[in-house]
């Protein structure tokens, strides 16, 4: 066996390890850590997208903690909050969109200063053309934040769908247009970290 290969069977085999020590509600545990390192990553903006936002929870943790506007966009709208039940603060501030993230026309050009994706780039059909639209919608310099399950880990094992590794990420996110990409895994390996920005035209140029 060559060395390569022995190190991969190692990394494969502490990776199944680690899953098994994870308990089924992992992700639950994590939630609240998870949504104030979102929030210190996005501390710097004012004006935040969300895509499949679904019922607009860490949205509305965004409005109702830091004071953020965001705009949340979901395919479907049977889990959205209802306004009637919202304080005024998150009436103003927050606003849920049912719509495909490949056309984004309520939106104008550079309107968001940043973007995030929690559990949604696993779902999203053609995600390249989905974040190309994103970033027609980020000013210049926004960054795009992705948070998912990656490949292999406990979330596999727990729903059986498919995800990315962070390498494909990284690659979804370059041919989409972003720069400076830079992806990881976090929380024991079982979230992928990711982020790009909207270069200027000049950037992009160069």
């Amino acid at each position: 066996m060559g060395l390569a290969a022995g190190v991969g069977k190692l990394k494969t085999a502490g990776a199944a390890e680690n899953r098994a020590r994870l308990s089924d509600g992992f992700y639950e545990e994590i939630r609240p850590r998870l949504y104030r390192r979102i929030a210190r990553e996005l501390r710097g903006a004012g004006r935040i997208l969300d895509l499949g936002c679904g019922s607009c929870e860490l949205a509305r943790f965004l409005v109702n903690r830091y004071g953020k506007e965001v705009t949340g966009v979901d395919v479907a709208d049977g889990s959205f909050p209802d306004p009637e039940q919202m304080d005024d603060r998150a009436r103003r501030r927050l606003r849920c969109v049912k719509a495909d993230a490949r056309q984004l026309e309520f939106l104008g050009n550079e309107v968001a200063d940043a973007a995030v994706a929690k559990w949604a780039l696993h779902e999203m059909d053609r995600p390249r053309e989905i974040l190309e639209e994103v970033r027609r919608v980020l000013r210049v310099g926004g960054e795009l934040l992705i948070v998912d399950f990656p490949r292999d880990s406990l979330a596999q094992r727990l729903w059986n769908e498919e995800y990315y590794t962070p390498e494909e990420v990284s690659e979804i996110l370059e041919r989409a247009g972003y720069e400076h990409v830079s992806a990881r895994l976090i929380e024991r390996r079982q979230v992928v970290w990711a982020k790009g920005f909207r270069a200027g035209a000049e950037e992009r140029q160069s």
